[in-house]
């Protein structure tokens, strides 16, 4: 092949053509206002379909040969017949330059090899972004190459523009603990329309990566990313969890993989797979769906390049692993292609060295060449790196032994991969039988340990009548004698060797996930894929498989989703396959045969409508503390509710108890506390708070958001209010009076004060009580105010309450601590010793836990976030103790009810009590008056 250059000499019989050629396309530049500059031609490179990564680093055209046939070689070929290449064809194309200037190059289209595609090298279409190839085929009526239509008209962009947007830096918050942690990071360069990770690992709670998509802007012909919305603005995402995860080791293994090259030394391949299964083995790390993209990454890195046998054992091993990961992780993954991108993966390395196990011409020494793989694995699998590998059973096992020549077989638990050459033992398939068999009329039957099943091969001349006869037959499929016939001569015709065949069963479909919600066909059986590598075109006869139904013929005619399907790496669909309805085993185990004209994943699809559940917004993950926090603010929760249980009942139970004027205070309170505690939890949950967003009813979260606003308001009013009582009664001597009705204006006071707050933050900044969508993922975010709603609507009146309170709380401490020093007498002591009890309830009744809280909030330490959960959620219960447990009323009152009998001896006793002592006080009254001093004591509750 050769680069013509217009401006250069060419060759005699085409001058005058070329010359004609430039002046007409130099008076169409005057015509058209577009200039047309003398280019080279462009000769397109051969390359798989596979290869779109071209290089893109120049526009300028190299020359890349067929590995088979240099262009020596090709002009030498002697009868050279049009049957097996497309000749060469030349147009001029439209070309758009970085500045949006258009020039018209001079493209030659070189002379491709039937089933190859030529591709121009960092030529992109303008329409596309993608790189512009054409394929050669091969017209089976004519017997001759032709190429694929092309457009002639397209315009065309150099690829370096269109195909990749190139790494963006991206600022965002760590989560740490209850914390937040600024951080850069940077976009990956990604190819368009596939979305991109970060370079360091930022998790979403449903354990997925946090993506951006890479568009194509057909305006400007440039690859793009797509625009970041309010959403990633200060994004808070995760790197460190509760749980144990090896997200961050296989994004730093993959980044070694990446930026090392590590893919080109073969023994720094074999040491980075082996890496990667130590990882997924890891049986106390749990595995995320970020994991399933991160090993699909490494792995596409890993066999990107000459498929080499050696990773076989542990490309299968890694594949399996990933199939037994939980399948809410795998439908999870299907968000970023995982699933579907591993499958692709998978399939084309086994086919690519398919040839290299079972060739022509190993037919007879592949024991020889399977020892040599397998001796080689087992080698490096027993180094001391891989000590926690070799201490576990193997988890692939090649069989090669006892198997006929021509067939080299890796089993897993999972999948199992079969390589035939039916040139070397005229077998061309495989057929599986279950674990217990009821006729067992085959001799030559394999079990396989690890998916419990058998097997045997099939061979060419075997007719499917056979097949269909045989009632223990699960599944099976293999190449006919004239299909392989066809085959034959095809590769024969292109002067290729004769083709292999590969067959994988898988046990179950695990990797196989729909993006759709509701999903119409699902498989039973286990699935069968069927490959000839280096065979992409239309089967000349269709190929026969078998498939055990589950259901009855009926039901199978009613419901056209049932039957025979296959994978089209989007949806199970059963277009281009034949389901026969007719079996001859219809009554007994029936089989249903089937027809194909293509080679895929097939398997026995179950018609209906199957829901699958949206877990988008599933937490899998949370931060490292969070998990604790939340088992604890649970736990400190129910105490408070069961404690105001307790005192709701008591008040309803003794009417005596609840006119106390201290237990009437009490009971507002515990009203305030109450309607938060039920709020907060039943009520105002994150649940209902994304239902009312989702719904967009703003009005009815303004409205619980400033409920349960006011309430903890109301409940701050009450404990100042309380705190104030408390220090005329511990600090003042006895003698104070109380206002009239002090009960009914401190409750006007407490209920009406909060509203103040709460309608300014309501009426000025609404909006402050709706939740973020990130509160909304975690299951963090329910209707209460936010921003500068929290700060002036919460935190500022709690931080005076608070300040207030423990003001107070340390006055009387102080005024206590100072009586302990001045008693003498043994009564008093035991008094003050009391009071210093009370003292230390009064913490929780005043509300001072709070402390801890804003601290917590002021980021201050993970130390207060647990001291806070541990007491600001134990109010109710430590209000229970403090006026029901501890008090002598109440006490009085709940032994009269639940031991009737021992009250009334009590009450018997204290009366006889009471008749001694009002006798002996008569007695010395006159002395007491005259002769006792005047004493002051502190009061108790």
């Amino acid at each position: 092949m050769k680069i013509f250059v217009l401006n250069k000499t060419i060759k005699s019989d085409r001058m005058e053509i070329m010359l004609w050629l430039i002046l007409l396309c130099g008076l169409a530049s005057h015509v058209n206002a577009k200039t047309l500059l003398p280019q080279a031609h462009l000769k397109p490179k051969v390359i798989d379909d596979s290869n779109e990564d071209t290089s893109t680093s120049s526009t300028t055209t190299t020359t890349r040969h067929h590995p088979h046939l240099t262009t020596n070689a090709i002009t030498s070929l002697p009868n050279l017949g049009n049957y097996l290449f497309c000749e060469e064809e030349q147009y001029f194309y439209e070309f758009i330059m970085d500045n949006n200037q258009t020039q018209m190059l001079w493209v030659t289209w070189n002379l491709t090899k039937v089933g190859e595609n030529a591709v121009l090298p960092n030529m992109c279409s303008a329409e596309t972004g993608f790189p512009l190839k054409r394929r050669c085929l091969l017209s089976p009526l004519l017997q001759h190459a032709v190429w694929e239509a092309q457009d002639k008209n397209m315009a065309m962009i150099q690829c370096h523009l269109s195909m990749f947007c190139l790494p963006e830096e991206f600022q965002h918050h760590y989560i740490q603990g209850e914390g937040l942690e600024h951080h850069r990071n940077t976009w990956k360069r990604t190819k368009i329309n596939q979305k991109a990770t970060l370079q360091e690992v930022c998790l979403k709670p449903n354990g997925l990566p946090l993506s951006r998509r890479c568009l194509y802007d057909k305006k400007t012909h440039r690859a793009q990313w797509e625009p970041l919305t309010a959403e990633y603005a200060n994004y808070k995402c995760l790197r460190t969890t509760e749980q144990q995860i090896i997200s961050n080791e296989l994004n730093s293994l993959l980044s070694n993989v990446t930026n090392l090259n590590r893919t080109s030394d073969p023994k720094a391949r074999l040491q980075s797979s082996h890496n990667l299964i130590k990882l997924l083995q890891s049986p106390s790390k749990r595995r995320l769906p970020a994991d399933i993209h991160l090993t699909n990454e490494i792995l596409k890195t890993l066999v990107a390049e000459t498929p080499d046998i050696e990773l076989s054992s542990d490309v299968l091993q890694i594949t399996h692993n990933l199939m037994a990961s939980d399948p809410t992780v795998l439908r999870m993954s299907a968000e970023l292609n995982a699933t579907n991108s591993l499958l692709e993966t998978f399939e084309s390395y086994m086919d690519s060295i398919g040839d290299k196990f079972v060739s022509e011409s190993q037919c007879h020494n592949v024991q020889a060449m399977a020892y040599a793989v397998t001796h080689n694995t087992s080698n490096h699998t027993t180094t001391a790196a891989d000590n926690t590998l070799s201490a576990t059973p193997p988890a692939v096992e090649v069989l090669n032994s006892h198997l006929r020549n021509g067939i080299y077989a890796h089993i897993s638990g999972n999948i199992s991969v079969f390589f035939v050459n039916p040139q070397c033992a005229n077998i061309s398939g495989i057929a599986i039988y279950p674990s217990k068999l009821s006729a067992s009329h085959f001799t030559e039957l394999n079990y396989d340990s690890f998916n419990n099943f058998h097997y045997r091969f099939i061979f060419l001349n075997e007719t499917v009548d056979e097949l269909l006869n045989d009632s223990d037959l699960e599944l099976a499929s293999y190449v006919p004698l004239s299909l392989w016939q066809h085959l034959m001569a095809h590769f024969s015709l292109l002067q290729r060797s004769p083709p292999v065949i590969v067959f994988k069963v898988y046990a179950h479909d695990g990797l196989f996930v729909e993006s759709n919600i509701l999903r119409l066909r699902k498989p039973f059986s286990k699935i069968l894929s069927i490959s000839i590598p280096g065979y992409e075109d239309v089967l000349p006869e269709n190929l026969p498989f078998l498939l055990r139904q589950h259901v009855s013929m009926t039901a199978l005619e009613s419901n056209p989703n049932s039957g025979c399907g296959y994978w089209n790496y989007s949806t199970w669909t059963s277009g281009g396959v034949q389901t026969t309805s007719e079996s001859p085993g219809a009554n007994h185990n029936p089989l249903v045969l089937c027809h194909t004209s293509h080679l895929t994943q097939f398997s026995y699809l179950i018609g209906g409508s199957f829901k699958q559940n949206d877990l988008t917004d599933e937490i899998l993950i949370t931060s490292v503390h969070m998990e604790a926090l939340d088992v604890i603010s649970l736990v400190g929760c129910t105490l408070s509710l069961m404690g105001l249980m307790g005192i709701w009942i008591t008040a309803c139970l003794f009417k005596s108890w609840r006119a106390q004027a201290s237990n009437k205070i009490l009971l507002n309170m515990c009203v305030a506390l109450t309607l938060q505690m039920v709020l907060f939890l039943f009520v105002n949950t994150d649940d209902v708070s994304e239902s009312l967003v989702d719904e967009r009813d703003y009005t009815k979260c303004v409205f619980l958001g400033a409920l349960l606003q006011y309430s903890l308001l109301v409940l701050f009013t009450w404990m100042l209010l309380i705190a104030f009582l408390q220090f005329q009664r511990y600090v003042t001597v006895i003698g104070i009076q109380r206002p009239k009705h002090y009960i009914a204006k401190s409750a006007v006071l407490a209920w009406g004060l909060p509203l103040i707050p709460t309608l300014l933050v309501a009426l000025i900044d609404p909006k402050s009580y709706v939740p973020s969508t990130f509160e909304l993922v975690t299951d963090t975010g329910i209707c209460y105010p936010s921003g500068n709603g929290l700060h002036f609507g919460v935190i500022l009146p709690v931080s005076l309450v608070v300040t207030a309170n423990l003001a107070i709380f340390v006055y009387v401490f102080f005024s206590i601590s100072r009586s302990l020093s001045m008693a003498t007498q043994r009564s008093e002591k035991k008094l003050v010793i009391k009071q210093i009890r009370l003292s230390i309830l009064l913490f929780f009744l005043l509300g001072l836990s709070w402390i801890f809280g804003i601290f917590a909030f002021m980021k201050m330490g993970l130390v207060f976030s647990y001291l806070f959960c541990l007491t600001a959620t134990m109010q109710g219960f430590v209000l229970f103790v403090y006026f029901v447990i501890l008090d002598e009323t109440s006490r009085k009152c709940w032994q009269q009810v639940l031991c009737p009998n021992r009250a009334l001896k009590s009450q018997k006793k204290a009366r006889e009590l009471q008749s001694m002592t009002t006798a002996s006080t008569s007695n010395g009254l006159e002395l007491s008056q005259v002769d006792r001093p005047h004493t002051s004591k502190v009061a108790v509750t």
